[in-house]
């Protein structure tokens, strides 16, 4: 039991499924998504929230409401499968790009470990990205296997502490590894003076900084792109859009 995956569950079935990467530098390759479930983080503005908003905990979102909290249901959105069957459901499809997203998917790196093994022993060409929000530091053995790190630290904007968001050694560590970028979100006034203290205070190389507006739906993008359009043009930093987002809004699997 203990080597099996927790993931997102989706209509009855795990949530991995095909698309195209959505965001950060690898925006357009079409991939496999592995979305894992649990997080460390509680971002008021998660657009995967039911990774970890369950019924009987005490966490806030954007999406609560006094009469209707956007509350889930543990069993619902949740199931688990071994390291095995995970790479038979992601071999179904032919891409050889794989995302571990999440949630944190750094909860479960042994077993996301043994998954890219399983992948790279029936075809070399597999290639691993890993969306995270560096509080975790990767072990050697899955750092081996991984190609990129869409690392997102967390602004005040999410709504979490300080000591919960941003862990020094372990940015530290993402900053010297060159497999590393640096996504974030930008939601209101005053998040780009936290990125550029970001950037300042770890000494991140500005061409490996992206900054996407925060956006649960097509609505709210189409409102915020601009701005972080020129925020962007006057930072140095690069944009990335939410392509998910732009063509779906609000909506999972995708």
């Amino acid at each position: 039991m203990n080597n099996q995956i927790v993931l997102a569950q989706l209509n009855g079935r795990p949530e991995i499924f095909h698309s195209l990467q959505g965001e950060g530098v690898s925006i357009g390759v079409p991939s496999v998504f592995v979305r894992c479930s649990g997080c460390n983080l509680q971002c008021r503005w998660c657009d995967t929230e039911y990774t970890w908003n369950w019924l009987g905990t005490k966490y806030i979102h954007d999406k609560d409401r006094p009469d209707h909290p956007a509350k889930h249901d543990r069993s619902a959105v949740q199931t688990r499968l071994s390291p095995g069957e995970v790479a038979k459901a992601v071999n179904l499809y032919c891409c050889d790009n794989v995302v571990f997203t999440g949630g944190e998917p750094m909860l479960q790196q042994d077993q996301l470990t043994e998954v890219a093994r399983i992948l790279r022993g029936t075809n070399i060409e597999y290639e691993f990205e890993v969306e995270t929000n560096a509080t975790i530091l990767p072990h050697p053995e899955f750092d081996e296997l991984i190609t990129r790190y869409n690392v997102s630290p967390k602004l005040s904007n999410s709504g979490m502490l300080h000591s919960s968001r941003l862990i020094p050694e372990t940015i530290a560590a993402f900053v010297q590894n060159p497999k590393a970028v640096f996504k974030f979100v930008c939601s209101e006034a005053g998040d780009e003076e936290e990125i550029a203290a970001f950037e300042r205070d770890y000494r991140v190389p500005r061409r490996r900084i992206l900054v996407m507006p925060e956006a649960i739906d097509q609505r709210s993008l189409e409102q915020r792109r601009s701005v972080v359009f020129e925020l962007c043009k006057a930072s140095g930093w690069r944009y990335t859009d939410r392509l998910h987002v732009a063509i779906f809004g609000d909506r999972r699997g995708v």
